[in-house]
């Protein structure tokens, strides 16, 4: 086998290695699944695991009990209705088991409904908060209101903002139970339990706190999740400090046997902390009062496929003729930046953690706040995009400037270079002495070009997270038939690039993939351009892998969120503009639409001889 074909054979392998590599990096999105094909069944109850007095105590302890009955399906409702929220919680258990987000809605038409975040037990995917009273010493179970106790209406007909409804109930024992139930302008519910002792009798009993998630199918899915490489999903607290995230297929590792009791997950906390469940841009989140200690519990029964987060706060005591409560806070919405900052500031301990910043949060940070503030400034996602890219891209000038003077050198010594090669023929290492030397003498840092490189893979990563993960381009517009920059570009030559009023192929299909749109098309030609101004490898082979790749990833990116291809398309150009400029004012005049092989003419300097 000849030199020629082992670099072919070799050249292929290593290009598929890395279409495979960026495919297991950045998987398409999974399609959701469809709700149609799937079913639900309370005929068995809730199933909900309900804590005891003492709390979980240690990771793998069994920690509630099953409840028997099912919450009432036809039990009184009370209706929620504020600025951004709207639905009802019931009587039943007193939960909050119905809630439709406002100002977000499933999909771009005109008619699609709003988002549905919380659901009671018998829909499709039943998702909802309910609160109570572990018993302790001196109490029977039923002498505290269970997850399906039928709650009456003491005060309030609505639930608002500055409207709360107090629920009652007595256990006829000498026990006045009251859950008063409030919420803000926003996404959080203040919930103040108390419990009013009329008994002759000493009792002792915990508060706790639950949300509960019935899993679909077969494996305990969940309908709607991205499942997506970079993206995390499933429980997520804070403990004094400690941010924890726990998948949902590992969650259910910590049922270890279906039959048995649900094993949980336990985390105590001395202080500041909270817990619950995450999505791509939707959260619910226990958070017990700032300086309170607790114990939080991420659990699963494998038998009913609930998920299920709790807290459950320290004994109280409550002597004959006396009153304790106990208050604690329910988030359930959006995860907006700016909300839940807001709600950082008011005392909930690194809230604003709960977005996926990522493993560079330290880059992912500042940048989108950087993009939040220039979109409020120019009020438009796609061209705000662009902006963070050019500010991106002149903090790193300085370095590009080096990065470019030095490959500009690098080109002009290349003919040098080779006489070296042919001097030093097998002899590896006096090729790499006299490199050395050649380097020292001309005052050549080969590295110096691959510092910018280095550089821009954290902050790409951080940018792609930013747009990936923030709720702030969801369906953001930027003009023409590109309404959603967290969605692929909708245009292709089907509808000749978004001209025809009709859809595009859908995303994550062949057809998508085989008709790109415009984006994708801009982001291969500026990445040619971009190569155009890069010696060309001398090996026939590597000049021809190079050569294709701009139009690879053109393909392989297609699929990819619009307002990340238009953050590379304008990465590119502007790279493209910089290195240009930058050659030229080193007496080089890059021949771009010329032979591959002469992309570098010299232009002789005044002062040259």
């Amino acid at each position: 086998m000849d030199d020629q074909n082992k670099n072919l054979i070799l050249a292929t392998a290593l290009s598929f290695l890395v279409i495979l590599v960026w495919f297991v990096l950045f998987p398409p999105p999974e399609p959701a699944t469809n709700l149609e094909q799937t079913e639900i069944s309370a005929t068995d109850g809730d199933g909900l695991q309900t804590p005891s007095a003492a709390g979980p105590s240690t990771i793998g302890e069994a920690t509630s009990e099953p409840a028997e009955a099912a919450p009432e399906a036809n039990a009184p409702r009370v209706e929620i209705d504020t600025p951004r929220l709207t639905g009802s919680l019931s009587l039943s258990g007193g939960r909050i088991d119905e809630l439709f987000l406002k100002d977000y809605k499933v999909s771009l038409e005109d008619d699609a409904p709003i988002v549905e975040l919380l659901s009671p037990v018998g829909s499709e995917s039943a998702y909802y908060a309910l609160y109570g009273w572990a018993p302790g010493a001196g109490l029977a179970g039923t002498d505290v209101p269970g997850p399906n106790t039928l709650w009456q209406v003491e005060s309030g007909e609505t639930l608002g903002v500055d409207s709360p409804v107090t629920l009652v109930w007595n256990n006829g024992k000498g026990l006045t139970f009251r859950r008063t139930i409030a919420v803000d302008e926003d996404y959080m519910f203040t919930v103040t339990q108390s419990v009013e002792n009329a008994s002759q009798t000493e009792v002792g009993m915990a508060p706790y706190g639950i949300l509960a998630r019935h899993g679909m199918g077969e494996e305990g899915d969940l309908p709607g999740l991205k499942n997506f490489f970079i993206l995390h999903e499933g429980v997520i607290g804070m403990a004094d400090g400690t941010l924890s995230e726990v998948d949902y297929g590992d969650v259910r590792e910590f049922d270890i046997d279906p039959n048995e009791r649900a094993q949980a997950e336990v985390y105590q906390v001395k202080e500041n902390g909270w817990i619950g469940f995450t999505d791509h841009y939707w959260m619910t989140t226990l958070i017990p009062e700032p300086g309170s200690a607790f114990k939080a519990a991420a659990k699963y029964d494998a038998r009913r496929k609930i998920y299920q987060t709790e807290t459950v706060l320290p004994t109280l005591t409550v002597a004959p003729g006396e009153t304790a409560q106990v208050t604690t806070r329910l988030f359930a919405g959006a995860k907006e930046w700016e909300t839940i900052r807001e709600y950082q500031a008011q005392g909930v301990q690194k809230f604003i953690d709960s977005i996926d910043w990522g493993w560079f949060f330290f880059l992912t940070k500042p940048i989108f706040w950087l993009l939040h503030n220039i979109n409020a400034l120019i009020g438009n996602m796609g061209w705000s995009i662009i902006g963070l890219t050019l500010i991106i891209k002149a903090i790193l000038f300085p370095l590009a400037f080096k990065s470019y003077v030095s490959m500009a050198k690098m080109k002009e010594l290349q003919p040098q270079m080779e006489a070296l090669k042919e001097a030093a023929g097998d002899d590896r290492q006096k090729l790499q002495q006299g490199m050395m030397e050649l380097y020292k003498k001309e005052k050549v840092n080969p590295a110096a070009g691959c510092l910018p490189i280095l550089l821009q893979i954290p902050i790409f990563f951080s940018l792609y997270k930013v747009i990936f993960v923030t709720i702030e381009l969801r369906h953001a517009p930027w003009f023409g038939p590109f309404r959603d920059l967290s969605a692929p570009d909708p245009t292709s030559i089907m509808n000749l690039f978004g001209l025809l009023p009709w859809a595009g192929p859908e995303p994550g299909t062949l057809m998508a993939t085989i008709f790109i749109g415009i984006l994708p098309l801009l982001l291969g030609i500026s990445m040619w351009l971009q190569q155009k101004l890069n010696p060309a490898p001398t090996d026939p082979t590597q000049a021809m892998i190079f050569a294709w790749m701009p139009w690879v990833f053109m393909f392989m990116l297609g699929s990819f969120a619009s307002g990340l291809v238009i953050y590379w398309i304008a990465n590119n150009t502007i790279t493209f503009t910089q290195q240009y400029l930058i050659m030229r004012s080193q007496g080089y005049k890059p021949d771009v639409f010329g032979n591959i092989m002469s992309s570098f003419k010299r232009t002789p300097k005044t002062d040259d001889k």
